[in-house]
């Protein structure tokens, strides 16, 4: 029997705001008004809002946030930036697009970002480190708390890659992308705030930098045809802010409904003898592990839903979820620092030990909020039948 359940269902979400859409792009397109504007401010304003940071600055993707934030603390080649190697390209693309180093670092399995004491530890073997990247991974934050100190003890800069995190909150209960000197974040169509295209901003409670990615983001030209610094062109659409705008009063809600999802997910998975991440498979039970909890204050949005198992099953799993009707994602299957086009950075096979496990072993299940409770049992059935077959291979 096969199931429709992609991994994610833009058309559900669009069907629910389809005349606010409309309504927003026809006030655009009257007004003819494309390249920034009072949408772009609007947007900035009503998301400094939301993160609870003092300024906001939106830009043309969530890698060029990366690169702009990079730039604006003013990471040149040669300086080197700690950051994690179990994330998406972007975030160690943007510093080696700036001529410096990416000082890869090994997860936590638990929460699977950053962890922060390798980091100590890489950071202490640095001799021209400029930043600290620590990535929210799949909407849960990264250990702030840590990542802050170890900054403030160093003297150098906190970029928080937030892309997958708009709304994340830390153990302390601070929403991501205010904690660190710049916060970075993506509007790509599947992230839990997307656009009708690509999209980014960069938040910031410290107003200088906030103002120079505001000049970096023109080409570093102000006034017009007047370049103190050499930057790019990375403007935000002002249909993609309009879009945005409408999303954004519906967030919260469907962070909602991503979090019930989730739950359900792990009431089921755990019933059945699953446990969480960062137990490992030899301590026994189903060979299933599922995202460990963020307790409150924490906030986790599930931006993913990324289940565990054993590296000799995951392929043949994804397989039969995709025979039955089931969309999945590996996220992400090559650490960076066994990506190729890195491979000047001396990266070999064993260096980050947890980090080539995850991506051998994890995948991502649909959770966006639209799914029915029938597709939410579907997923269900058919990775609990096909793992519990996998326990006797």
């Amino acid at each position: 029997m096969s199931h429709q359940v992609p991994l994610l269902d833009l058309k559900a979400q669009h069907a629910t705001i389809r005349d606010e859409v409309r309504d927003a792009i026809d006030r655009v397109v009257e007004s003819q008004n494309f390249i920034m504007g009072p949408e772009v401010q609007a947007l900035e304003e009503e998301i400094a809002s939301y993160t609870s940071a003092r300024h906001a600055v939106g830009c043309a993707s969530g890698s060029d946030a990366l690169l702009l934030a990079l730039m604006a603390v003013g990471v040149s080649p040669g300086d080197e930036v700690v950051c994690p190697s179990y994330t998406f390209f972007a975030t160690a693309g943007s510093i080696a697009r700036l001529g410096a180093k990416p000082v890869y670092v090994d997860i936590d399995p638990r929460t699977y970002n950053m962890d922060p004491e390798l980091a100590r530890r890489a950071a202490a073997r640095c001799k021209r480190l400029r930043a600290l990247m620590p990535v929210h991974l799949f909407g849960q934050a990264a250990d702030m708390a840590a990542y802050t100190a170890l900054a403030e003890q160093l003297g150098v800069a906190l970029i928080e890659d937030a892309a997958q995190a708009l709304g994340t909150r830390d153990s302390d209960g601070i929403p991501v992308g205010t904690r660190g000197a710049l916060g970075c974040f993506s509007f790509f169509p599947s992230k839990n705030l997307g656009a009708f295209g690509d999209a980014g901003l960069v938040t910031s409670n410290d107003a200088a930098l906030a103002d120079r990615v505001a000049l970096l983001r023109v080409h570093g030209g102000r006034p017009k045809y007047y370049h103190s610094v050499v930057g790019l062109n990375s403007r935000l659409d002002a249909l993609q802010a309009a879009i945005l705008r409408v999303k954004l009063r519906h967030l919260d809600t469907w962070t909602k409904g991503r979090q019930e999802h989730a739950a359900y997910y792990d009431d089921a998975f755990a019933a059945a003898g699953a446990k969480v991440s960062g137990v490992p498979f030899s301590a026994g039970g189903l060979p299933l592990r599922t995202p460990a909890p963020a307790p409150a204050p924490a906030r986790h949005i599930y931006n993913q839903y990324v289940i565990r198992v054993p590296a000799q099953l995951r392929d043949p799993l994804r397989q039969h979820l995709s025979q039955m009707g089931i969309g999945t994602e590996i996220y992400y299957p090559v650490g960076l620092h066994l990506q190729e086009c890195f491979a000047y950075l001396g990266g070999r096979e064993g260096d980050l030990p947890e980090t080539e496990s995850a991506a051998r072993e994890t995948l991502a299940l649909p959770v966006y909020p639209e799914l029915t409770r029938k597709q939410l049992d579907a997923v269900v059935r058919e990775v609990l039948n096909f793992v519990r077959g996998g326990e006797r291979r």
